[in-house]
């Protein structure tokens, strides 16, 4: 992914909007589309399939993609996006220039707020989900998020395959070739599996022989220092919080087995075809799983609460065992 400049700051968007930061990229001269979904990394990677079908059916469109910019080191690796449009949520209008876009795709849902949002730039055409204003396939509840946003944009005329989700691996190669990648973190606590058990796990394939990394961000780094810690592990063997994001996306590349709940890292492997074991909680696999693969799911539906932004893990996820973990890495050639 390459910048092609960025505006003055001060341009306006509109009469009476705010100026437009000097992060927004400059125009460049080609007709452009932006796809919005300003949300996490697990969030983008299950909307690759739709991205790449958008830049096979318009080659010479300028893509850009408006999220968080710390995803930016991954966004280029979908070879499906030009640029990134830093955009930390749905606050705050969206920092461009009303009219300058040709085609407004709502990646991020169907909501009121995010169609608003795409609403305001003035875009010459927009492609959603059926709603006011709005015309597209009806919202369905409880599907593949793959399959989700592939189908939108296949309804509207330009193919894509839910399965054509994988990214390219970053220059340089793996930090840690053939690690056994175990990622302790989550974003909220419904999906925080016990420290005790990612190190019982840890400890037994450390034993086996095999080089344990843990990862996560750099909030995540005390947790996993104490996941280390528990597994009689060094310090040297916590990643988390000293891996820029294009070098995290390079380790899972180049994993033997990635062990994390349903995060960014689980998608990452789905994205590189790389053996993992992922532990489910408030988040139904028949919507966030992986696709096909040397991929195995662990969780306990009958026992899910669902509840995303909880403190404390979901049952779901607390009924999966270290025995089963270790199973399933045995399954994959790890043991």
């Amino acid at each position: 992914m390459t910048s092609q400049g960025t505006t003055t700051a001060g341009t306006r968007s509109a009469p009476g909007s705010a100026p437009i930061p000097a992060s927004t990229p400059a125009p460049d001269g080609r007709p452009e589309i932006l796809a919005l979904r300003a949300l996490k990394l697990g969030d983008l990677l299950v909307a690759v399939p739709a991205l790449k079908g958008l830049r096979r059916a318009f080659p010479e469109h300028r893509i850009l993609y408006a999220a968080q910019e710390w995803l930016r080191p991954v966004v280029g690796l979908t070879d499906a996006i030009d640029d990134l449009l830093p955009t930390h949520g749905l606050d705050d209008p969206l920092p461009i220039e009303h009219g300058r876009i040709d085609l407004a795709v709502n990646l991020h849902g169907s909501g009121g707020e995010s169609r608003a949002r795409l609403q305001e730039i003035g875009a010459k055409r927009r492609m959603g989900h059926r709603s006011p204003g709005w015309d597209g396939p009806e919202w369905r509840d409880g599907i593949l998020e793959r399959e989700r946003w592939a189908s939108l944009v296949s309804w509207h005329g330009i193919p894509a395959d839910p399965l054509d989700c994988r990214l390219r691996v970053p220059d340089g190669g793996s930090p840690a070739p053939d690690a056994v990648v175990v990622h302790v973190g989550a974003a909220y606590g419904s999906r925080l599996w016990p420290v005790e058990r990612f190190a019982e796990v840890a400890r037994t394939l450390a034993a086996a022989g095999h080089r344990v990394l843990f990862t996560g961000s750099a909030k995540e780094r005390p947790r996993a220092l104490a996941v280390a810690d528990a597994a009689g592990l060094p310090e040297e063997t916590v990643a988390a919080g000293h891996l820029p994001l294009d070098r995290f996306a390079a380790l899972i590349a180049g994993a033997s087995l990635v062990v994390s709940a349903d995060t960014g890292a689980a998608h990452l492997a789905s994205a590189y075809a790389r053996p993992s074991v992922v532990l489910f909680g408030p988040a139904p696999p028949s919507e966030w799983g992986p696709p096909p693969g040397p991929h195995t799911v662990l969780t306990d539906a009958s026992l899910r609460v669902g509840e995303t932004f909880s403190p404390t893990p979901d049952p779901a996820l607390m009924a999966v065992t270290v025995e089963q973990v270790l199973a399933a890495a045995a399954d994959h050639g790890i043991s």
